[in-house]
């Protein structure tokens, strides 16, 4: 157990994974302060369930991930500083917010990596570029889908899960996982589940909504017609 300071986010973060932040709060300002004093600058990130990032008086999910400070660059009325992903852990007890919010946190026990998942971890791979590419061509997307990943299969697995284009809740059920092979074979699930949704444009599901009602009015037209041949059959005896 350790008290840490924490950054609470809009967005999840992933072990191996860089985090380009801008400090403009008074209250991150003088935390990014203190921790620069350490000879191993760490803070902790967490998911905002509800509320917004600016402020605070937010709630926040209890899994997150320890963040290592690697570069800090000072502009006229921000800080921009660029960190990476380290241990998952655990809020067990969130302290008070002034001036800026800490917790007591466990460290999660690292996922070990086997290398029977080698074509499970190539297949997910396989198809988040593939999604990622493909949802590239209807919006714009946060990850290049030729994005390099570590030649580590442990950290590419968990950079596999952070460039998937999917949303914040699906990305916090991954950053939860407690073995590489449910991480891989989840992040392929939910990429492909997600890839109808991204490819498909406002004007298809105008079209498909505008189709439906169609059909839907034809049938009423046809229940209503008082032209519609009658009944030909005999009656029952």
């Amino acid at each position: 157990m350790a008290d840490v300071a924490m950054f609470p986010l809009g967005a999840v973060l992933f072990p191996h994974t860089p985090l380009a932040l801008r400090i403009f709060e008074e209250r991150y300002l003088m935390m990014l302060g203190r921790l620069l004093e350490d000879d191993d600058p760490q803070f902790g990130v967490v998911l905002i369930e509800r509320g917004s990032e600016a402020g605070g008086g937010d709630q926040r999910f209890a899994i997150g991930t320890m963040a290592r400070i690697t570069n800090v660059m000072a502009a006229e009325r921000d800080i921009h500083l660029i960190a990476v992903g380290g241990s998952r852990v655990e809020v067990s007890q969130w302290r008070d917010d002034d001036p800026y919010p800490t917790a007591t946190v466990r460290e999660l026990p690292a996922l070990v990596w086997d290398d029977a998942l080698t074509p499970l971890r190539n297949e997910a791979e396989r198809i988040v570029r593939r999604v990622l590419s493909r949802a590239a061509e209807y919006a714009e997307v946060r990850w290049d889908p030729e994005i390099e990943l570590s030649d580590d299969p442990l950290e590419s697995s968990w950079q596999l899960a952070a460039i998937a284009p999917l949303g914040q809740l699906d990305q916090f059920r991954l950053l939860r996982s407690t073995t590489v092979g449910g991480l891989l074979r989840e992040t392929i699930d939910l990429t492909l589940a997600a890839e109808p949704v991204l490819t498909t444009t406002a004007d298809d599901a105008a079209f498909d909504q505008a189709l439906v009602n169609l059909l839907e009015e034809d049938a009423d037209t046809e229940d209503d017609d008082p032209d519609a041949a009658p009944d030909a059959r005999p009656p029952a005896d």
